[in-house]
């Protein structure tokens, strides 16, 4: 019965507490609109909009994976930065294919993530079906050497990570 009224409870506590943020204002008028507005949005929402449940199969992944994208995100800052001062000519820009093994959607979210955060690649495209993703290289020397190296420091810790 309590489910069917709140459906989605730490939802509309959530909404609660933005709007009274939002509203700079704590009377109980106030406390009951929101609390109303909560409710309600709460209640519309859709089970089809909520993501699946995340459940970690190994955790303690993510400090080497962030170590992997910190180290790769200065070297790439220091290589584009020679990139740019350097003579524009040297430059070959591409677009590569990635085959994706996961379709969890959050392990494809911290992927195309990563792969967006370092200078140089920038996620362009994910397929429809999410079995390939499309890179923007601003230079690229090797194809299989980029898409071994995404797949093997990104995408596998990612998929151990999230036991998908």
């Amino acid at each position: 019965m309590l489910k069917r009224l709140f459906p989605h409870p730490w939802l509309s506590v959530v909404l609660l507490v933005c709007w009274v943020l939002l509203m700079n204002d704590v009377s109980p008028g106030n406390l009951l609109l929101g609390a109303v507005l909560g409710i309600v949005i709460a209640f519309c929402v859709g089970e089809g909009l909520w993501l699946a449940p995340v459940r970690f199969g190994r955790p303690w992944l993510l400090l080497r994976l962030f170590g992997h994208v910190l180290i790769d995100i200065v070297v790439a800052n220091v290589e584009v930065a020679l990139l740019v001062l350097g003579p524009t000519q040297r430059l070959r820009p591409a677009f590569i294919e990635v085959p994706l093994d996961s379709t969890h959607e959050i392990a494809l979210t911290a992927l195309i993530s990563i792969v967006s955060l370092s200078p140089g690649t920038l996620c362009a495209e994910l397929s429809d079906d999410r079995t390939r993703l499309i890179v923007h290289v601003l230079d690229l020397a090797d194809e299989a050497a980029l898409v071994a190296s995404i797949k093997s420091r990104y995408e596998a810790p990612l998929l151990e990570i999230f036991a998908c």
